[in-house]
């Protein structure tokens, strides 16, 4: 679920090599699809359609780099006109990965970006679909949702997942080690939605509702006698979390997939329900927020921060479902670590990164980055101990209409964990 992220969540992709075939049959899909007729990033109002044009025109990405190959011209690629701005791109690509949580693995990365809204003041909707098959025998079906509709009034967000997945459990808190690692095999259907509305400017307020389903839960080669985190919270074969959410959100980005500017900020109190079929009535506080930096205006080198914090507040939500690295929507926390590397009742993270141009045509970028998270002990409820991380990574362009990167990153933490971590869009 995590390491693969962009290509997706649980599988977060740690990819090693993508041979040119594969970029090739990337290209020749994408080329079958309409593109955008703007830059969804550009402030649209002060900028007549020809500099938008202008703009893009300078830039190039791999479809770019595909249509030369097969002997075409890019510029096949741009609306004549330039006034169409509801207008839908594909992108997709069969892509080798590797990651720390699943090994090798094929990855089918999809991610379609559109606009609902005529006017120049629609923010850009987006899914992800990335189906994965792993070294390990996991099944990894996730997709993810954004959508805003005319004059950004509405919002729909989803964040649904199919998975078989065997992994390894680490126990509960900060102090553990690698060597505390447990195997478990098990199968987990996720359903999050959320309709939220404008109640100001880009302030948006909802309800949601979120539901979590684990069935044959196994630990796999226990030593006999043993007492894993697992047995002492409570071990089942099955759990399930279900419950009402409610949901602010303020967004004054212009395009989730690469933002270059703005503030993100989503506050999400949750109550799982014995009636709604949980286990146990449990109460959770989701606090998200981003803030990017243009450095410059004469560049598009940015300055971002992530606070990513996962809060229990009463009861005890299932083994599975408690906070941990690598769960979080497009399961990107905690780079230099594996997927449920750390778990608890609650986790803080904070995340920071530069990202730079490296050749002036847009096509080859880089990153710097930090983070570090802490994990609350179960027995103190108090945060004691911090998990930090730093690394450094390439970015892509794969489309330069919505400005999606491919993510190619290496992170060290500690204890000499290390992998590379890729995503389909940025980690935040």
């Amino acid at each position: 679920m995590r390491e693969i992220s962009g290509i997706h969540p649980i599988a977060k992709r740690n990819i090693r090599k993508t041979k040119p075939i594969c970029i090739i049959f990337l290209v020749s899909f994408i080329m079958k699809q309409p593109v955008f007729g703007q830059n969804p990033e550009h402030n649209q109002k002060n900028d007549s359609s020809v500099d938008r044009a202008s703009n893009v025109r300078h830039q190039m990405d791999l479809i770019d780099i595909g249509y030369r190959i097969i002997g075409k011209n890019p510029e096949m690629r741009f609306d004549s006109t330039w006034k169409k701005p509801v207008r839908l791109h594909i992108s997709g690509s069969p892509t080798p990965a590797y990651s720390l949580t699943t090994g090798f693995a094929a990855n089918v990365a999809g991610n379609i970006a559109f606009y609902l809204s005529h006017d120049l003041d629609g923010n850009i909707s987006s899914i992800l679909i990335s189906p994965i098959y792993t070294q390990k025998m996991q099944i990894i079906v996730p997709i993810q949702t954004s959508i805003w509709t005319k004059g950004n009034k509405y919002y729909a967000y989803g964040d649904w997942r199919f998975l078989k997945y065997p992994e390894k459990t680490y126990g509960l808190g900060g102090y553990t080690s690698a060597s505390d690692a447990t195997a478990l095999d098990y199968d987990y259907f996720r359903f999050y939605q959320f309709f939220l509305r404008k109640l100001k400017n880009n302030i948006y307020g909802g309800i949601g509702y979120e539901f979590e389903d684990h069935w044959n839960i196994k630990e796999l080669n226990v030593p006999a006698g043993t007492h894993t985190d697992f047995d002492k919270y409570g071990f089942s074969p099955k759990s399930v979390s279900s419950g009402f959410a409610l949901n602010i959100l303020l967004d004054t980005r212009r395009n989730s997939i690469n933002p270059e500017g703005g503030f993100y900020g989503n506050m999400v109190f949750r109550q799982n329900l014995v009636a709604l079929a949980s286990d146990h009535n449990s109460e959770t506080l989701l606090i998200d927020l981003r803030k990017y930096f243009r450095v410059s205006h004469n560049s598009n080198n940015t300055l971002c921060f992530w606070s990513y914090n996962w809060l229990t507040l009463s009861g005890n939500p299932p083994y599975l479902d408690l906070p941990s690295n690598g769960w979080d929507t497009y399961s990107n926390t905690g780079r230099g670590y594996a997927q449920s590397r750390f778990r608890s009742k609650s986790m803080v993270d904070l995340e920071g990164e530069f990202r730079f141009g490296i050749l002036n045509n847009g096509l080859l970028g880089g990153v710097v980055f930090g983070n570090a998270e802490s994990y609350s002990e179960i027995s103190k409820n108090r945060f004691e101990v911090i998990e930090p991380a730093i690394g450094a990574g390439i970015r892509i362009k794969f489309n330069k209409f919505s400005k999606t990167n491919i993510c190619i990153d290496y992170a060290f933490g500690k204890g000499g964990s290390n992998g590379i971590f890729t995503n389909l869009g940025e980690v935040f």
